[in-house]
């Protein structure tokens, strides 16, 4: 029976081989991107983030309108980039959670503050994301009180 699973499981692979080739490269991909991005994200977030009012847009989209709306499109479709990036790393090589919180504080929804604390507040995000804030030279993110 297993034998029979396996020749099963060999022979799909070689007539899907462009499909797993594909799969394949996007996992190396995606686990560089993510070894690269994440913390380079992480540092940039000012660490007096989470208690303080919702950030304004950047000074230069209020020059003009198209530049409000292309910098509004860019920022959300790169959060969805990398939210789904994260989800996919779940199952694939990466660092899936940090990914999904960068992707959900890039995206414009709402409850999504809420959303942000309660991944942050999960001690090994929490630890994760401030280890990577200290070795890079940065301060330790600063969170609210707990309401719960």
């Amino acid at each position: 029976m297993l034998s029979k699973l396996v020749f099963n499981v060999t022979d799909w692979m070689d007539e899907h081989s462009t499909f797993v080739w594909t799969v394949s490269i996007l996992s190396v991909v995606t686990f560089i991107a993510s070894l690269i991005l994440v913390p380079l994200l992480i540092t940039k977030v000012r660490s007096d983030y989470f208690i303080t009012e919702e950030p304004k847009a950047p000074a230069f989209t209020a020059r003009h309108p198209f530049l409000r709306y292309a910098f509004l499109i860019a920022k959300n479709v790169l959060g969805l980039v990398l939210l789904l990036g994260g989800i996919m790393m779940l199952a694939l090589p990466g660092q899936g959670l940090l990914t999904m919180l960068i992707g959900i504080s890039l995206l414009n929804f709402p409850g999504k503050r809420e959303l942000e604390l309660w991944i942050i507040r999960r001690p090994a995000i929490y630890r994760a994301v401030n280890w990577i804030r200290l070795r890079r030279g940065g301060d330790p993110l600063q969170l609210p009180e707990s309401s719960d």
